[in-house]
């Protein structure tokens, strides 16, 4: 029994380090591809992240629908008559992708999530100088809150943060940590970083 038990853990082990997926991860996993968003006017959005944030356009396509059928609940799990007018994908430097949103919907709703509500979430962009963000966003007539805010205590001590907010209420954060942050010193895994792509 030990020798079974030692043979499976060696197989689990060699497994691993040629890059085979083990019982705790998705197959093939290689990292986060893209973000999807949905937004409520996509001219709006794409200029929002391409003329205020920086990214690029790369593609647009739609629209999708079934005015039969049952495919966008099945694949979406949206409501069956839903269409997607619209998807446009934005590259932004070194991070992710990002994939906007154009629905319609018999049971779309309107609301903006705060960060504390279940399903609330923020984007953030790692930028060199986040009081540099400030300034310019600022300038650009974009909502902005307090900070910049630099941590000085805990596992984050050394980022510095600044929140911020597109023009239909979407949460984005500026960050910067250029010397590490203190987690870092003994980590096991380290974070991956914009500043840092190759890694």
């Amino acid at each position: 029994m030990k020798r079974i038990l030692r043979n499976a853990t060696l197989a689990v082990a060699l497994l691993g380090s040629a890059g085979m997926a083990t019982a705790s991860s998705i197959p093939g996993m290689r990292g986060h591809d893209h973000t999807g968003i949905t937004v409520p006017d996509m001219k709006q959005a794409v200029d929002f992240f391409t003329e205020v944030v920086g990214c690029k356009k790369a593609m647009s396509f739609g629209p999708f629908a079934d005015d039969k059928g049952t495919f966008m609940q099945d694949l979406l799990g949206v409501d069956p008559k839903a269409v997607i007018e619209q998807v446009t994908m934005v590259r932004c430097g070194y991070g992710s992708n990002i994939e906007l949103f154009k629905y319609t919907a018999p049971d779309q709703k309107d609301l903006t999530p705060k960060n504390s509500d279940i399903g609330g979430f923020h984007i953030a962009f790692y930028v060199d100088d986040v009081a540099a963000a400030k300034a310019y966003l600022d300038a650009k007539g974009v909502k902005t809150r307090m900070g910049p805010l630099p941590v000085k205590e805990g596992p984050a001590a050394g980022q510095t943060i600044l929140y911020f907010q597109a023009p239909w209420g979407l949460q984005l954060e500026a960050i910067s940590y250029p010397a590490g942050m203190a987690y870092e010193k003994g980590a096991e895994t380290v974070l991956w970083s914009p500043k840092n792509p190759e890694k």
